[in-house]
């Protein structure tokens, strides 16, 4: 995936870290991101879309939608390629959702820890999905 190419939806309902992720990604090189808050805003956005997402980054706790619902349902429809939750839940308990996730065979790359560091991003883009 080239970072000037790859089409990204941003999925995060705290303001604060809306703008500071979106503003991480646009400075990791990443241009073509769209953003919303919550995940009926997500869906319209991909509904909107011509073609799949090729990443979801989206939050696991959302107000509306668990993230890994959010995956599932985008996976089901063809609106998205991979996924990558972020969160601070604890490690545990995304392991427990990554697994769940592998036996759905959703398209997850894995879990990131806000705040979004980039080295462990690009690790997440370029590696397979996890097998937990």
């Amino acid at each position: 995936m080239i970072k000037g190419n790859l089409r990204i939806l941003l999925v995060e309902d705290h303001p604060f870290q809306l703008r500071a992720t979106q503003y991480l990604l646009e400075s990791f090189g990443f241009t073509q991101l769209i953003t919303t808050d919550c995940a009926q805003g997500a869906l319209r956005e991909m509904l909107r879309a011509e073609q799949p997402f090729d990443l979801l980054l989206c939050d696991q706790c959302l107000p509306d939608m668990d993230g890994i619902d959010l995956v599932e349902l985008a996976s089901q429809c063809g609106m998205i390629k991979k996924a990558i939750l972020l969160s601070s839940l604890t490690p545990e308990e995304l392991d427990g959702i990554e697994s769940s996730a592998n036996s759905h065979k959703l398209p997850l790359l894995g879990h990131l820890i806000k705040p979004l560091k980039q080295a462990e991003f690009i690790q997440l883009l370029t590696s397979t999905p996890r097998q937990v």
